[in-house]
């Protein structure tokens, strides 16, 4: 399976910004599932499954942004989900 599930936390100027909204709508261009979460430290919190290839072009993204953003870091980590807990849609909270 080339699936892949790579949570990300990403920090800099991305509260308030319409960040996840952006996150969602480049998640469902790409086939990506997951989701955005804000935290209580200021960082988003992004879960993105999917093709390697679409999920490396979403963290792409999130290293940039909409265009209020300013990312000052995007930390990776690949997630080893079991196939029942892997969403199946991108979810905004």
């Amino acid at each position: 399976m080339s699936d892949i599930c790579v949570r990300c936390h990403v920090s800099g100027r991305v509260q308030g910004v319409w960040y996840r909204a952006a996150a969602q709508e480049q998640a469902q261009a790409l086939g990506v599932s997951g989701f955005a979460r804000n935290l209580a430290d200021g960082r988003v919190e992004v879960l993105a499954c999917g093709s390697r290839k679409a999920v490396d072009r979403m963290v792409t993204w999130l290293a940039e942004g909409p265009p209020m953003a300013r990312v000052q870091h995007v930390e990776r980590s690949e997630e080893a989900l079991p196939a029942d807990d892997v969403p199946t849609h991108f979810d905004v909270y």
